[in-house]
């Protein structure tokens, strides 16, 4: 239902990173970034490219012990005209790295997950690209249009993210905070066949693909679930909210990333 292929996936963070570098071109250097409120476009910039080649380096070196990962970062060019040429040199080093003779290669996998490692981070590169070019695009008073089948992949990449067995480990405040007594909260996108199940119980959440009759029905474009589920879009701007409004809430001020 959500799945991408390969090919796809690396020219999509190679097309998004060049969006997002076009759009903090625009914006500046120094413009907030309302969606990332710590940040400034400068930061958003460095963290991406940051971020690209940091896992392009995991992947290329066949990192499987997270004691053995890089630990040094990449200086981002502090010339605001370099660094459309920074970002695509990043999003495409990655983007190599990610070649199919690597997809299942022994690589660590952060989320301990039952992907492989080049797969769970080709993925987490396309979310980072997307959701920070929304990012930087809203900094520049811009529009930015996510392919409704990319979303829903990334939708489904988040869910496997919060429910994955690292997630406790990592983030053990959210995943507390989202445990429940039953509660079934779904997401049905109207621009695709694709609709997520979530249900909260004592030892955790978990998720299904497909529809299920749930105590809150959440309705929109893929595009606005994704932001909305990545706390880039308030509740209120999605289709439709069926039900318990304040359980879909308290789901969404509970599951941040840690670079939210």
């Amino acid at each position: 239902m959500t799945e991408l292929n390969a090919e796809l996936v690396r020219q999509a963070i190679v097309d998004h990173t060049r969006h997002l570098a076009e759009s903090a071109v625009a914006a500046g250097p120094g413009a907030a970034v309302p969606t990332a409120p710590k940040w400034t476009v400068a930061d958003l910039v460095a963290h991406v490219g940051q971020t690209q080649r940091w896992v392009a380096e995991i992947i290329e070196r066949r990192i499987t012990d997270p004691a053995q990962l890089p630990t040094e970062m990449a200086a981002p060019p502090s010339d605001p005209a370099e660094w459309r040429a920074w970002l695509s040199e990043s999003a495409q080093r990655v983007a190599n790295a990610c070649s199919d003779e690597a997809l299942d290669a022994p690589v660590f996998n952060a989320s301990g997950d039952t992907r492989s490692g080049t797969r769970f981070w080709m993925t987490s590169m396309l979310n980072e690209a997307v959701v920070h070019g929304f990012d930087a695009a809203n900094a520049a008073h811009r529009s930015l249009d996510v392919d409704p089948g990319i979303a829903a992949a990334l939708i489904t990449n988040h869910l496997t993210m919060l429910t994955s067995p690292t997630w406790e480990m990592q983030r053990s405040e959210s995943a507390h905070a989202i445990r429940g007594t039953g509660q079934t909260l779904q997401w049905l996108a109207t621009d695709t066949s694709a609709a997520w199940s979530v249900e909260r119980q004592p030892d955790g959440a978990t998720w299904q693909p497909g529809t299920r009759e749930a105590d809150v029905t959440v309705t929109g474009p893929a595009q606005s679930l994704l932001l909305l589920l990545t706390r880039r879009l308030p509740l209120a701007d999605c289709e439709t909210v069926d039900g318990d409004t304040a359980l879909a809430q308290h789901w969404l001020d509970n599951t941040a990333h840690a670079s939210d």
